[in-house]
């Protein structure tokens, strides 16, 4: 089985494929697209991937996109360990805490739209940082209150870490990011650090990636 991941460091859409592959100890291949120079407008990346974004998943020949259609797909060519739950119910409460990140607190702080908001709105760095910051708390917050009236443990739907947890995850490391502590926010908290003693998770991480590592260490 061919994989290969066009993926950046810090594209916390790349850390969930990292965490998903090692979950399922698939072995990947992964090429990094530095979205921080421009690099995915490139002609090379252009060709690979017209929506101009990271990741993209190559598997023997076939081009994916988008995460949550990436680890679902994962699920469906290794069913175990399951990443999503087999109860219809159940899979759709994942899907919805996994999309809380994905569609609404993420989007939001990606660098296309700071860059937007710089060239179109004149923010500055101030004023881009304090929006980055209020979206990542906006998810923290949102995640905190669902898992309130849930009260799961040790993961976010019980006893097995799946695609909720992955994407809870990847809005902590976000957080981590703008430095925004997770005090405010004890059940996140307790969730992300059983993940990231988890070594799928721990070696995920942006900074333990080697085109962080080969840039010198720069954010």
């Amino acid at each position: 089985m061919s994989i290969k991941v066009y993926g950046f460091w810090r594209s916390i859409a790349s850390f969930r494929i990292r965490v998903a592959l090692k979950l399922k100890a698939l072995p990947f291949e992964e090429i990094s697209i530095d979205i921080l120079q421009g690099k995915q407008f490139e002609p090379g990346y252009d060709a690979v991937n017209p929506e101009h974004v990271v990741p993209t998943f190559i598997h023997d020949g076939h081009s994916l996109y988008q995460s949550l259609a990436i680890m679902e797909y994962l699920d469906d060519i290794k069913p175990t360990p399951r990443l999503l739950p087999d109860d219809v119910k159940e899979r759709a409460y994942a899907r919805s805490l996994a999309l809380m990140t994905i569609a609404d607190a993420h989007p939001l702080t990606v660098p296309r739209v700071r860059k937007h908001l710089a060239g179109s709105f004149g923010a500055d760095a101030h004023a881009i940082e304090a929006w980055v910051t209020h979206w990542t708390v906006e998810g923290l917050a949102a995640y905190e209150r669902f898992l309130e009236r849930r009260k799961p443990a040790p993961f976010a739907l019980g006893k097995e870490v799946g695609l909720a947890d992955i994407c809870i995850a990847g809005q902590v490391v976000g957080a981590q990011y703008v430095k925004v502590e997770l005090d405010a926010y004890p059940l996140v908290k307790s969730i992300s650090d059983r993940c990231f003693a988890l070594p799928e998770f721990k070696s995920s991480r942006p900074f333990e990636q080697p085109d962080y590592k080969a840039a010198g260490g720069k954010h």
